[in-house]
C-alpha cells in the first residue's frame, strides 16, 4: 500500500501543527494500531516537540481515546488547553516514570518518539512496560540510531538493537531448563516485532506462562529418530564406514555445519 493511503498519514496531514515522521512508519502505524481505533484507550506519545504528533494521534485514534504527552521541553504544556495531558520530565530517569505511573496508571500504548539514545530508550522501556494492560504495546521508533556514529555513538556493545536481541533471548527464556536472565521482561513480553526503524513489544502477562510438553494420547508408531543420522554423501558418513566404527560425529558434524553458516552472520 501507498503510505499515502493509510489512516496514519492522513491523521498526520490533518494534524494542527508541525510534525515529522519517516514515510515507511505509516504503514506500521496502520498494522499496529488500526485495532485500537474508535476505542477507549490511553496512548502515551513520548516526545511532543512542536505538537504535531499529538493532534495526529487524536485524528488517528478518534475521540474516544486519551492522548498524553511527555517532553523535555516546558513549553508543551500549552497544548493542554486543547484537551491533552502533558508531562514535563526526562525519560530517562526511572523517577519519572514512578511518578509519571502512579498518576496515570496502566495505559494501553507507549510510542517512543524521544531522543533515541541508548540509555533513553532502554530505560523507558524498563520503566513502561510493567505499566501496560495486557494485550498493548510498547513502540520504540527511530532504532536506526542504533547504527549512528555522530552524537549517538554507535554500533555499541549496549546500543538499543542489541538489548532489543538480548529480549528475544529472554522471551526464549521462558521455555523450562534455559538460561534465566537476571535483568528480564520475560513475565510481560510476549512477542517482539521488528521492522526498519521500529521495535513493537506486545504485553501480556496471561500469555508469558511457562512452557510444557504434551501429547496428543494417540497411538505411536515409535518411529527411527533420524536428526541424529550422517548424510550417506556425507565425508562423515564415509569416514565413520571407513573406520567401521559406531561413533555418529554428531559433534563434528555441527563444527563443520558452523563453519558453513559463518557466512550467513558476517
Amino acid at each position: 500500500m501507498d503510505y499515502k493511503k493509510t489512516l496514519s498519514f492522513k491523521s498526520f496531514i490533518k494534524s494542527k501543527y508541525y510534525c515529522s515522521k519517516h514515510k515507511n512508519y505509516f504503514q506500521v502505524y496502520d498494522r499496529l494500531f488500526s485495532s485500537y481505533r474508535n476505542r477507549k484507550i490511553t496512548f502515551v506519545d513520548i516526545g511532543v516537540f512542536s505538537g504535531g504528533s499529538l493532534f495526529m494521534w487524536k485524528n488517528f485514534f478518534g475521540k474516544k481515546a486519551k492522548i498524553i504527552g511527555v517532553e523535555l521541553n516546558p513549553l508543551a504544556k500549552k497544548f493542554e488547553k486543547y484537551g491533552f495531558k502533558i508531562f514535563i520530565g526526562d525519560q530517562s530517569k526511572p523517577i519519572f516514570w514512578k511518578n509519571f505511573f502512579k498518576k496515570v496508571g496502566k495505559v494501553d500504548i507507549i510510542l517512543d518518539d524521544g531522543g533515541h539514545t541508548n540509555y533513553q530508550q532502554i530505560i523507558t522501556l524498563n520503566s513502561c512496560i510493567p505499566h501496560i494492560k495486557d494485550d498493548g504495546l510498547m513502540v520504540v521508533e527511530d532504532t536506526h540510531t542504533s547504527y549512528i556514529k555522530k552524537k549517538f555513538y554507535n554500533p555499541s556493545k549496549y546500543s538499543f538493537v542489541n538489548y532489543n536481541k538480548k529480549l528475544v533471548d529472554d522471551i526464549n527464556a521462558r521455555f523450562p531448563n534455559l538460561k534465566q536472565y537476571r535483568f528480564s521482561l520475560n513475565n510481560y513480553i510476549y512477542s517482539i516485532e521488528n521492522f526498519e526503524s521500529i521495535v513493537s513489544f506486545r504485553i501480556s502477562k496471561k500469555l508469558c506462562r511457562l512452557n510444557a510438553m504434551i501429547d496428543n494420547k494417540r497411538k505411536n508408531i515409535q518411529p527411527t529418530e533420524m536428526r541424529s543420522q550422517l548424510d550417506k554423501n556425507s565425508i562423515l558418513f564415509k569416514l565413520k564406514k571407513a573406520l567401521n566404527t559406531k561413533s555418529n560425529f554428531t559433534y563434528l558434524e555441527f563444527l563443520i555445519n558452523s563453519i558453513k553458516l559463518k557466512k550467513y552472520f558476517k
